[in-house]
């Protein structure tokens, strides 16, 4: 199953060129088996600009995933204390195999109601088997 994240374009960017090894959520996916995760990077780009294999799924404290995420997370401890005030339950969602898109799409493109998400949403079935040009890193 995918799912559609919301990136913002800074940390998209990290994580195409492979700075950046975990994305952080306050919560988790409550449906089993995201395998992939389509990346849309926020405005002002506003497109699909690739996707990456899901490898894991991290879940624990804010302290703990700090420690097991901190050298590839991206971002500082500061943001990452910022964005976890107050929670006591953090995600991060090990990136794996990444695919960046030969050209970034559009959602209207994938067809159906698919808006932007605030957090992510998940992708139908028939927009699972939807295939896209990739440039190989």
């Amino acid at each position: 199953m995918k799912v559609l994240l919301s990136i913002k374009p800074e940390y998209v960017n990290k994580i195409l060129s492979g700075e950046k090894k975990f994305e952080f959520r306050k919560v988790n996916f409550s449906k089993k088996g995201i395998t992939k995760v389509l990346i849309y990077a926020t405005k002002p780009v506003g497109k699909l600009v690739g996707e990456f294999e899901v490898k894991e799924i991290h879940q624990g404290s804010p302290d703990c995933i700090w420690n097991i995420t901190q050298y590839f997370a991206g971002i500082d401890k500061k943001y990452f204390d910022s964005y976890y005030q107050g929670r006591d339950k953090a995600v991060a969602i090990a990136i794996g195999e990444v695919n960046i898109y030969k050209k970034p799409i559009d959602l209207d493109s994938l067809g159906g109601k698919i808006t932007p998400p605030q957090s992510f949403c998940y992708i139908s079935n028939e927009l699972e088997d939807k295939q896209f040009e990739f440039d190989y890193l």
